[in-house]
Formats: C-alpha cells, structure tokens, sequence
C-alpha cells in the first residue's frame, strides 16, 4: 500500500523542483525569524537569495545538536510562542536537552510521514496498531499515534513496558501490527515463549522497530521469534521524531519522506559533500516545517545514499541502515568499532541469546573490550561442551567481524537489563 502516491511517486524532476522551491522558503524563514540563523547566515555572508539551484544548500551553515542546546528552550522557534502546540524534547543524558516545537500544521506533516511509514508495513484501516513506544517528551509515541489516526487504523496506546499486559492485549485485541524499539520486541517474544504463548494465539503481522541501531542479524531473530515482517524506521527529535524514513516491505533501505526532508552524506572530518552510493554521515533539513526549520543537521548517524525508483513503485530516496553513529563510534586501541558488528558477530552463533553489553576499560593505558553474553541451554551442543570452549568460539566470531580480541564474559540468563525504550548496549569506564 502506498499512502500518498502523488507524493511517494514523483518524478525526480518534479520532485526537485518542489525541493529546491522549498528549500528557498524555509531559508528565507529561518533567516528572518530565527536569530542563530541570522548570526550565522551574516557572518558567512549568505542571503536567502543566495540559494538559486539545490547545490547551493552547500553554501549553508550546518547545525549540530550544541547549538540547539545553546539555544534551550525557545530560542530557534521561528514563530510566536502562542502558535506552538506541542513540544518534544530528546532524553537530555548529555546536557540540557534539545527542544522541538510543533505548530498546527507541522503535526499535519509529521501525521503525513508517518502514515507514508505505517503503510509501507502495510497497516490499513482494518489493523489494529499497538503502539508500545514512550509516551510523553519522548517523540516515538506521539509520531506513530498521529499516523495511526492518519491512517484511521485503530491505534493501542499502551505506552513502553508492562510486558504481561502488553502480551495480554495482543491476543485479546488481535494486534496486527506492532511498534517499539527492537530490543523491546525482542523481550516480548523472549517472555511470550516463556509464559507458553501460542504462535496461533497472536495476530501479528508486521513490526516497526526503530529509535535504536538494530542490524540484519537482528531482524532474523525478530520474525523468527515473532513470525512477522521487521521492518526499521527512522527519525529524530531535532527534524520531527520519527517517519523520517521507513524500509518498504522490499526490506533493502529504508524511503526518506525527501520531499519534506533534504538529505546530504557528508565527510565527517571535512565537511564536504559526498557523492551518491558513498557512506558518510547524514545531514538533514526540514523544507517544510513551521514552528522549526532546521538547517543542515548534523545527524551523526553513518549511512549512504541511493537514488531510483524502488519494485514498490517509490521514488523517495533511500537512505541504507544505519550502521552506526559518529558519537558511539569506540576507538579501541586505534581500531574503528561499532557496537552494531559486535551485535551482527553475536547473532550469527546459533542458540546465543541476543542480549548483550559492551564494557570498555583502560586498565593499562590499553583498551580492554569485556563483551558480556548472556549463557543459555541452546548454546551448548554435541560440538560445543564447555564453557571455555563456547567464549573461545564466541571471541573468535566477534574477532573476525571487528579485527581485534575481546574478552567474553558468559553471565547468567536474564542478569542483562531489559529495556523498555533504548536499550544501554555500551558501558565505556576509560577516563580520557
């Protein structure tokens, strides 16, 4: 199903002329009402009528997650306190938080985007959506909510956690269709089993997990244990919450709603622009938010690009999985690592239970990765007897993927916190 086909549809032509018309209006914007974009419009001697095709949104300042903070709570608003209906804020953990502000009509577009993600995992009037992403501050809930309603699906609001509950009222209400993050979708299949729950007993068909890295591996373990489609969504506080983009059921890259988002890959050391097809870090601005308009956010989050028009019949852009941020990125004794391969390592050792943490330490003035997995049954087979034999293997796939050796550490089944929004998969004691 696609939503909006006028829009999802477009011709690349037409679709960049409506960019680069958008683009002009919301520079204009953010230069007349916002004064951190004034300052930094001035100082590199730019005006809004300097953008004349859509190369020059090179010639922008960026905008990174400091200077939203700097300018807590209201200060990048480009319209009147009074016209702000709704505001979210991100979780805060480093610093202040950043603050995102909603008008009338900036809700009409996230409800717009979402319904365009929600339909891509094939949710219709007729489903039944159970929305277990956070509701409050947190954008996730709220995002999937308007959507639903956008849609007219018939939407569960039943927040994170209460695990029995929420198992409870799939099978009750026949949920088809289920959204959280991955890591939570993967507690619910894991206490779903536990409890004996029937694969008959539960309806749904597909889930929409986002709002955390997840890998392929990943999404195996999710529609096996779930027998859904897994499908990822993207988003972020700064540029709406999520509907950014979504994967369609081809499962190869998820559609950026790019005629309402204007993406970039650029180099993260020079700052330059990188061609199609090239990873890099994502850089995004809003072309038709209200309350907000943002330019060229430095996303952080690593990705490429691929033009074209997908078998759905699509022709958004497409951005490929996230495979990790510039922020979380572990540079471990001069070695780039991901938590994502350590993830990706993990799930490719039949019956290891995907619950893991990462613990970096320097206690040597060397790096030290202690990967801590939890034991389980499953793992021990004719081949594998012992337990020293079992972190030998394990190290050995997580030393093939990354390129440097680790220290795994087998814990007891279930000591891994769970986590009911985000999991905390990295845990880094170095002091720098």
């Amino acid at each position: 199903m696609i939503w909006n086909k006028e829009a999802e549809c477009i011709s690349e032509d037409e679709k960049e002329k409506l960019q680069l018309k958008r683009l002009q209006n919301v520079v204009k914007i953010a230069y007349e009402n916002v004064p951190y974009y004034r300052k930094r419009f001035d100082e590199l001697n730019i005006k809004p009528e300097d953008i004349k095709a859509l190369k020059d949104i090179e010639k922008l300042p960026f905008t990174t997650k400091t200077d939203l903070r700097d300018a807590y709570p209201f200060g990048m608003f480009a319209v009147d306190e009074d016209d702000i209906i709704e505001i979210h804020t991100s979780s805060g953990t480093t610093g202040k938080p950043t603050v995102s502000g909603y008008t009338q009509k900036d809700l009409e577009i996230w409800g717009e985007v979402m319904a365009r993600a929600l339909a891509m995992a094939g949710a219709g009037k007729k489903d039944f959506i159970q929305n277990a992403y956070g509701y409050g501050l947190f954008t996730g809930g709220m995002g999937v909510h308007y959507g639903a309603q956008k849609i007219g699906a018939t939407v569960v609001p039943i927040s994170a956690g209460n695990t029995m509950r929420q198992l409870e009222l799939m099978q009750d209400f026949g949920t088809t269709l289920l959204t959280c993050t991955p890591s939570y979708a993967l507690y619910l299949a894991e206490v779903a089993e536990k409890e004996g729950i029937s694969e008959n007993s539960i309806k749904l068909k597909a889930g929409v997990f986002g709002a955390e890295m997840w890998t392929e591996e990943m999404r195996g373990e999710l529609e096996k244990r779930l027998n859904i489609d897994a499908l990822n969504i993207y988003g972020l506080t700064e540029i709406i919450g999520p509907g950014v983009a979504m994967e369609c059921k081809d499962k190869d890259g998820l559609h950026i709603s790019d005629d309402h988002f204007y993406p970039e890959i650029i180099d993260a050391n020079t700052l330059e622009t990188m061609g199609e097809g090239e990873k890099g870090e994502l850089v995004l601005t809003t072309l038709t938010r209200e309350g907000m308009p943002i330019i060229r956010f430095r996303t952080k989050d690593i990705t490429a690009l691929r033009k074209g028009k997908c078998s759905c019949g699509r022709t958004l852009i497409k951005m490929d999985r996230i495979t990790g941020r510039t922020d979380d990125m572990l540079k471990i004794r001069g070695v780039i690592v991901f938590p994502s391969q350590i993830e990706k390592a993990l799930l490719r050792i039949e019956g290891l239970e995907p619950h893991y943490q990462i613990v970096v330490t320097r206690p040597r003035h060397l790096d030290e990765i202690e990967v801590r997995v939890e034991n389980s049954e499953k793992l021990f087979s004719d081949e594998v007897k012992h337990v020293e034999h079992a972190k030998k293997m394990i190290e050995d796939y997580i030393h093939s993927e990354i390129g440097l050796r680790v220290n795994v550490t087998l814990v007891e089944p279930q000591s891994i916190p769970r986590s009911e929004g985000k999991a905390v998969r990295v845990i880094d004691k170095r002091e720098f």
